[in-house]
C-alpha cells in the first residue's frame, strides 16, 4: 500500500464529506479511493468512516487521524517544495478565483505576464464574486475585494482601487443635474449585484445611499456597455472607469467627493501549505500592484 496516496484520499474523503467528490478532486475512480482508505483503516486497525447510502462522516478515532494526516501530507509539501527551490523553474498548477470583472480585466494580463516568464506553470480560473468558492472550488488562492479578510484566511494586501460614479454625456444632458448625493437617487443606477450601496467619503466621513434601477449585473462589462449606451449612472472601480473618462466617452459625476473602494487581498486557507509557484505568483501580483488607482484627474 502507498500510505502517502492512502492519505491522501482519506483527506479528501473527509475534506468533501463524499468518496464521489474525492475521487472526482484526486482523478481518480470512487473504487480506487474506497480501496485505499480500507487500507488505511486496516494498517491502522481503527474504523476512520461511518458509512451510509447518503453520508459519509468522520469517527473519534477519524477526527484524530485526520489531524495526523494533514500534518504528515503538509510535511511533505514543504518537503517538495524545499527541494523544488534548487531548481529555478516553477512547475505546477494554480486553481485562482477571483472576481468576475477582475478576472476578465487585469487578472488576465497579468497570469499572461507570469506565464511568459514560467511557463510550466498553469492557471484554472474560477470566476466568481464569492468566497465560498474557495472551499468549494478547492483554489490555492482567491483574490477578493475586502475591508478585512476573515480570520481563518491568510490574507495579503495588493493595492486599493477607488470607485467612480459616471455616466454618458448623452444620458446627463437629458437628465436632471446632479447637484448632491440624494439627488443620484432619482436616477436610474446600474447596479452591480455585490454593491447595492453606493459610498462616498465626506469631511472623513462615510456616507451611502441605497441605489436601484433597471439594469443589475455581475458583470462589470455588462455595466459599463450599458452606461456607454447613455441608459444610466455606474459606479466602476478606476482602472475600468479611467480610460473612458480621458476620452470623455463617460463623465464623471461629483468629482468632489471621493468614492473610496476596498482593498483586494489574495487569500488562502490558513491549512493550506503554499508550494513555490503559489507563492512566487503571490509576490508577482503584488509587486506589479503595488500603487494604489485613484481616479483619472483631468
Amino acid at each position: 500500500m502507498d500510505r502517502l496516496t492512502a492519505m491522501r484520499s482519506f483527506v479528501e474523503v473527509a475534506d468533501c464529506a463524499s468518496f464521489t467528490q474525492a475521487a472526482e478532486q484526486l482523478n481518480l475512480s470512487r473504487l480506487q479511493v474506497s480501496r485505499h482508505v480500507k487500507e488505511l483503516e486496516q494498517w491502522l486497525n481503527l474504523r476512520l468512516l461511518h458509512r451510509t447510502t447518503r453520508s459519509v462522516s468522520l469517527t473519534l478515532e477519524g477526527e484524530e487521524t485526520l489531524s495526523y494526516c494533514q500534518e504528515i501530507l503538509s510535511g511533505v509539501a514543504q518537503m517538495q517544495s524545499r527541494a523544488q527551490q534548487h531548481n529555478t523553474k516553477l512547475v505546477g498548477t494554480i486553481r485562482l478565483a477571483s472576481p468576475i470583472g477582475l478576472g476578465q480585466h487585469k487578472l488576465f494580463d497579468v497570469v499572461n505576464e507570469f506565464i511568459a516568464l514560467h511557463p510550466n506553470v498553469k492557471f484554472q480560473f474560477v470566476l466568481a464574486d464569492s468566497l465560498a468558492a474557495m472551499v468549494g472550488e478547492r483554489v490555492d488562492i482567491a483574490l477578493r475585494y475586502t475591508h478585512q479578510p476573515d480570520d481563518n484566511l491568510i490574507a495579503r494586501r495588493l493595492m486599493q482601487i477607488d470607485s467612480v460614479i459616471c455616466a454618458a454625456p448623452e444620458y446627463l444632458e437629458h437628465h436632471e443635474p446632479i447637484i448632491n448625493i440624494a439627488d443620484i437617487g432619482r436616477h436610474n443606477c446600474l447596479v452591480h449585484t455585490s454593491q447595492s450601496q453606493w459610498h462616498w467619503l465626506i469631511d472623513n466621513q462615510h456616507q451611502q445611499l441605497n441605489v436601484g434601477g433597471n439594469l443589475q449585473a455581475n458583470d462589470m462589462g455588462v455595466l459599463i456597455k450599458a452606461a456607454l449606451l447613455a441608459k444610466g449612472l455606474v459606479c466602476l472601480p478606476a482602472d475600468l472607469a479611467n480610460p473612458y473618462l480621458a476620452d470623455g466617452q463617460l463623465i464623471e459625476v461629483l468629482p468632489q467627493y471621493v468614492s473610496p473602494g476596498k482593498p483586494l487581498w489574495a487569500v488562502y486557507l490558513s491549512r493550506s501549505y503554499q508550494l513555490l509557484h503559489v507563492r512566487a505568483f503571490i509576490d508577482f501580483i503584488a509587486q506589479k500592484w503595488q500603487q494604489d488607482i485613484t481616479k483619472w484627474q483631468t
